[in-house]
């Protein structure tokens, strides 16, 4: 195996869906300033996402619209018949 293969700050990190607030662990080399305990009583850090495959229209069969910063509303405007 290569040496010095993976970056440096290679860890466990806690990834958390901001739509339905699901949250799941994996490794990662992701930049964090904020930290969340996790199960087994130790702390990650925690990257937010605004989707994951949980509220994903793909993953989930269903059409949920997530409106973080009201981009459907200026498309509509923008576009809108007049």
């Amino acid at each position: 195996m290569k040496k010095d293969l993976h970056p440096s700050n290679y860890r466990f990190v806690v990834f958390k869906d901001m739509s339905n607030e699901y949250q799941f662990l994996t490794k990662s080399c992701v930049d964090t300033k904020e930290t969340v305990q996790w199960e087994d009583g130790k702390e990650y850090p925690l990257y937010k996402l605004e989707i994951s495959h949980t509220s994903h229209p793909f993953y989930t069969g269903k059409m949920k619209l997530v409106d973080t910063a009201g981009r459907i509303d200026k498309f509509k405007t923008r576009y809108a018949k007049k």
